[in-house]
């Protein structure tokens, strides 16, 4: 496995049992193929049923599971710093997204407006498309609590604060981020969240930002964990270091963001000088400043710029954007089941460059190209810690 270690299959992890942790039934660790599990259904014509095939996955783990689209709605840019978002224009702009095939949604609890706006949009396409369309839209959430204590009534009011806001029986599914690994109530927590799961509140339990070493205590606390969304781009390749390996063997998959760095990785910033005011594009949202941070740390400007280029190699070679490369280059990495691409809804659209992400094929010459290129940056894991850890330090 390219870029993996054995560090995780070396964990002895044996956390003390207290009042905190309330141990489920043990995992077994098992070996599965690699390839990802697409989604199909019978009931479909043959062209439709290859096309699906080729653009959702199905993420599980025991008898839950979720198909969902391999590119995700990204809506994080709902919550502020990208532009004003006008309700109607933006639950307009969602449906334009899934009459395209892009159906899969991913929000939180605190990205503003986005969980409202969903609500508004399930309700449209209840009303206004067909029930195939309905069956095949995937609203994804976050809950992100502040680490107080995790009592049922907490987490469970939390809960279903995201449910009525998301106008829907059960959350498809729930993804989890803890702040602080030195208070454990995260067990707690996950599994008040596992009981809401079988009273049928919560489809999927998932997580957001969790390390390798805690992502194997929950595993091993029986939590029925399907996915872990982390940061994972050409640029930062922590996820294939440790979390990968251990994905691979356990069936967890990856949920991608960042992966297009906020829009970095295009041909607007190809051959930009951004150190001269007004000589390049504007930095200008909270995610082009959090990953132009991240480029530094990697290797600075003028590396980030030779891979541009050898990015716009391959794109031209194929007749597709930087992005389409970009996100496609992170699909094909073990252990992945999805990518994010934020969605500036009522703003701006991309459903053309994301759409051509399904049928682009990297071969052999663009994968050693592109490599070539990433090898050249900094240790990210080494300087910033294992997935997650740039929320904690």
């Amino acid at each position: 496995m390219s870029g993996c270690t054995s560090a995780a299959l070396q964990l002895q992890i044996h956390p003390p049992v207290g009042s905190h942790q309330r141990l489920r039934s043990p995992i077994r660790i098992r070996r599965i193929p690699s390839r990802p599990l697409f989604g199909v259904r019978c009931a479909i014509g043959a062209e439709e049923e290859t096309k699906r095939a080729t653009t959702t996955t199905v993420v599980k783990n025991g008898e839950d599971s979720l198909e969902i689209c391999r590119v995700l709605n990204g809506m994080w840019q709902t919550s502020g710093g990208w532009g004003p978002i006008d309700r109607d224009n933006a639950v307009d702009a969602m449906l334009t997204y899934a009459d395209s095939g892009l159906t899969t949604f991913d929000m939180a609890d605190h990205y503003g407006p986005a969980e409202d706006l969903y609500g508004i949009f399930i309700n449209r396409v209840r009303r206004e498309r067909p029930p195939e369309l309905l069956e095949q839209v995937r609203g994804l959430t976050k809950w992100v609590p502040p680490p107080v204590k995790m009592t049922s009534e907490y987490v469970r009011d939390n809960i279903n604060r995201s449910r009525r806001r998301m106008d829907v029986a059960s959350l498809d599914m729930l993804q989890f981020h803890w702040w602080d690994y030195s208070n454990p109530g995260y067990l707690d927590a996950l599994k008040h969240i596992t009981d809401l799961k079988e009273e049928g509140k919560i489809k999927t339990v998932a997580l957001t930002n969790f390390d390798t070493e805690r992502l194997h205590i929950i595993l091993e606390n029986g939590i029925p964990v399907v996915s872990n969304q982390v940061q994972h781009s050409i640029v930062d390749m922590r996820p294939q270091q440790r979390m990968a390996e251990l994905c691979q063997l356990t069936g967890v998959q990856l949920i991608t963001y960042g992966t297009v760095m906020g829009g970095l990785l295009s041909e607007k910033f190809l051959d930009a000088n951004i150190s001269i005011p007004f000589a390049g594009p504007p930095l200008d949202t909270p995610s082009l400043q959090k990953y132009k941070r991240m480029v530094d740390t990697w290797g600075g400007w003028s590396l980030f710029q030779t891979l541009l280029k050898t990015l716009k190699k391959v794109a031209s070679k194929h007749m597709v954007s930087i992005p389409t490369v970009a996100v496609r280059y992170i699909l094909d990495q073990p252990g992945v089941a999805g990518s994010m691409v934020g969605v500036r809804l009522g703003l701006s659209e991309h459903i053309k460059d994301t759409s051509a992400i399904f049928s682009l094929k990297l071969d052999e010459e663009d994968f050693n190209s592109i490599n070539e290129v990433s090898k050249n940056g900094r240790d990210l894991i080494n300087i910033i810690g294992d997935c997650g850890d740039e929320y904690r330090r």
